[in-house]
């Protein structure tokens, strides 16, 4: 049972670092594109700059909601197996039979 407690934990380590890793990317390639916009056409910064923190504040949200379900699954215990009933005393064949 602390076998499948700990994987589920590092599980849950891996998870995080796996959606951490993406957010960072997603939000870097929004960066570099919104920057590279208002380097082409500086009229439009402003424009530009409110739909990058928009994107940026969903992809926040979204991390953070995966990240609180990682860690709810990683903490779900395992359910505990039922107890197998007593065994009935065995009663012998009558002979002849």
């Amino acid at each position: 049972m602390e076998s499948a407690l700990g994987m589920s934990f590092l599980g849950a380590g891996f998870g995080a670092g796996l959606i951490v890793f993406g957010a960072a990317l997603g939000i870097g390639k929004l960066a570099t594109g919104a920057l590279e916009g208002m380097a082409r056409q500086p009229e439009l910064s402003g424009d530009l700059r409110t739909a990058m923190i928009i994107a940026a504040a969903l992809i926040e949200g979204f991390t953070f909601f995966a990240l609180v379900v990682t860690f709810m699954l990683a903490t779900k215990t395992a359910p505990t197996p039922a107890a197998a009933p007593a065994p009935a005393a065995q009663q012998e064949a009558p002979a002849g039979h």
